[in-house]
């Protein structure tokens, strides 16, 4: 006999007794409850999208495309109707007022900036698909009321940071950057020191305060109310701060996570949750939780934290492939993950707003390689980013480059076959197991913007490129250009996957370790099953087909470019061809 269902209210309660004394449970999980059964009623019978082979994420701001009288937004939505309507989530980067750090240091959560629009049209937007938007509950800007209060010392803003002494010993803490951690302050109590762990105008929250969870929980609400289908949680893993350790997935951050997944889960059933944790590989995976039953349904069992978490490993073993011309390091790296558990699945990705972090690659890759491939993306146009360390050095922590022109060429220098490499590397993640993201930029081909650099001075603008809605559509429509090639064959090739079950991200994968050049995945089982084949290398690989295809009978169909190949002879791919095989 099945188990019955735990009450919401007991979950709860359970979630926060993790977290607070017993008292401030017995005041705060009634709030959360009430603000839970409002949401739920704003949602109820509301439908939400499917993850399957046709799902595609595209990742792009709000400020991307510009054209006179409209708003960005508006300018956004036409675009994507009009070249990209195989996009079937769409995630804005922060979309509300901030001061730096375009966007991610947010004034006030609940407002969309005006310089790109209003939430009318954010809710037209996601008319005709599904909508990720971003929950930035680490930190807040230093513009905000908030922080207004807390300099100001009026509740409830001035509870709401971490304030320490400057002498305070804080090497332990983990540091995504090589500024000082603790911030001065001016305030009509003097100069305080707040904890600060991204820039002096991102300003950490309190979360031992449980005021500030309340408030954080009714913005998440809100977010699924106006229309979140997948939420992400930006920098998540910095969340809780308790002196002494390193401040990086403590065990209460984590428990933050299954409350905001218990919540999400109770107001808007079938919306996803996905965690932003640039670390090594195993410290991300810990995000998918622990395998439990599920609450609502006794018998099937599922992860306990995020639906989805970033394969933030991809894009630089993507990137090492390719330079290299060598696939054994991704091949071996492939074949050693650990299936998602129940009902989640990874996030697959070679570029994004940020750069391409490198500390995925901790335990993966030796120094010296990591340095050489550095050296390399220098050459073409890159920079690098560093983090400090414990010891008082800086270590490098992310690549800028756009990743167009991170193909410019290999470890030997440019040379003049960066498109057909290019849509190696994304045909790579596009095949993987998971959901597919495409940054927009990405999508068009868009080459560093070193004008961006100088102007901001931010090394990441240099894939930040805001594009002119006349300027865009002349060069897409320019026949032989590199925007044109790009954006239109990875457009073909999302509409062939799509057409697959063998790529729903729920599907079986299969890495086959067959020759060095080559990067090879089965998707699916048996006669269903498609074998993607490539060549990460620019010389011809003559690859016998009967290697991979042994156990059947009949034609392989090459589903790019429908070419029959009889399964006794061999196949010779091109440099940085890909070939997806099935069976007719």
């Amino acid at each position: 006999m099945t188990q019955p269902s735990r009450p919401l209210s007991e979950r709860l309660r359970d979630h926060c007794r993790h977290l607070y004394p017993d008292d401030v449970v017995a005041r705060i999980v009634p709030q959360i409850i009430a603000m839970v059964d409002d949401g739920a009623a704003h949602h109820k019978g509301a439908k939400t999208p499917v993850l399957d082979e046709r799902s595609v994420l595209l990742i792009t701001y709000g400020h991307t495309l510009q054209r006179p009288d409209e708003t960005p937004l508006q300018t956004l939505r036409q675009f994507i109707d009009q070249h990209l309507p195989e996009m079937s989530y769409v995630h804005i980067l922060p979309f509300f007022p901030y001061s730096s750090d375009d966007g991610f240091s947010v004034i006030d959560y609940l407002m969309v900036d005006p310089a790109l629009g209003t939430w009318a049209d954010i809710a037209a937007l996601g008319e005709d698909r599904a909508l990720m938007f971003d929950f930035v509950l680490n930190h807040i800007s230093r513009e905000s009321v908030w922080f207004a209060d807390y300099v100001s010392n009026h509740p409830p803003g001035n509870q709401y940071f971490i304030e320490l002494d400057p002498d305070t010993d804080v090497r332990e803490v983990v540091r995504p950057r090589s500024q000082a951690l603790l911030t001065p302050i001016y305030t009509r109590r003097g100069i305080n020191h707040v904890w600060a762990t991204f820039s002096p105008d991102q300003i950490d929250l309190n979360y031992a305060n449980p005021d500030v969870l309340l408030d954080m929980i009714s913005i998440f609400i809100t977010y699924l109310n106006k229309g979140a289908s997948l939420t992400r949680l930006d920098a998540v893993a910095f969340l809780w701060k308790t002196l002494g350790t390193r401040c990086i997935h403590l065990p209460q951050t984590h428990e933050v996570v299954k409350l905001l997944r218990t919540i999400n889960d109770a107001v808007r059933p079938g919306s996803l949750l996905i965690t932003e944790t640039n670390v090594p590989h195993e410290e991300n995976l810990s995000y998918f939780g622990n395998v439990i039953e599920h609450p609502e349904q006794p018998g099937e069992y599922i992860g306990d934290e995020a639906h989805l978490v970033y394969q933030f490993a991809l894009p630089p073993l993507i990137l090492y492939t390719m330079n290299r011309g060598n696939a054994d390091l991704l091949t071996n790296w492939a074949q050693s993950l650990a299936p998602p558990p129940p009902g989640c699945t990874f996030l697959n990705f070679t570029a994004s707003h940020d750069g391409i972090g490198l500390r995925a690659l901790e335990g993966i890759l030796p120094e010296h390689e990591i340095a050489s491939l550095i050296d390399s993306m220098q050459q073409f146009g890159g920079y690098v980013s560093m983090k400090a360390n414990a010891d008082g050095t800086d270590s490098p922590y992310e690549i800028n480059i756009s990743y167009f022109d991170a193909m410019m060429g290999t470890r030997r220098g440019p040379d003049s076959l960066q498109i057909e490499r290019f849509l190696c590397a994304q045909s790579i993640m596009l095949v993987l197991q998971g959901l597919p993201a495409f940054y927009i930029h990405s999508l068009l081909g868009t080459p560093n913007d070193q004008r961006g650099v100088e102007v901001t001075g931010r090394l990441r603008s240099i894939n930040r490129k805001r594009w002119q809605w006349d300027e865009l559509e002349q060069v897409l429509e320019t026949p032989h250009g590199a925007q044109h090639l790009v954006h239109h064959e990875l457009r073909r090739r999302i509409r062939i996957r799509q057409q697959y079950p063998a790529f729903s991200p729920s599907s079986a994968q299969k890495i086959h370790d067959l020759d060095s050049r080559l990067f090879i995945v089965q998707r699916g089982n048996g006669e269903e099953s498609v074998w993607c084949v490539c060549n990460t290398t620019a010389q011809d690989v003559e690859l016998p087909l009967v290697k991979i295809l042994h156990q059947m009978e009949g034609q392989a169909l090459d589903l790019l470019t429908e070419q029959h190949h009889a399964l006794e002879k061999s196949v010779t791919l091109l440099p940085y061809q890909t070939m997806w095989l099935t069976f007719e």
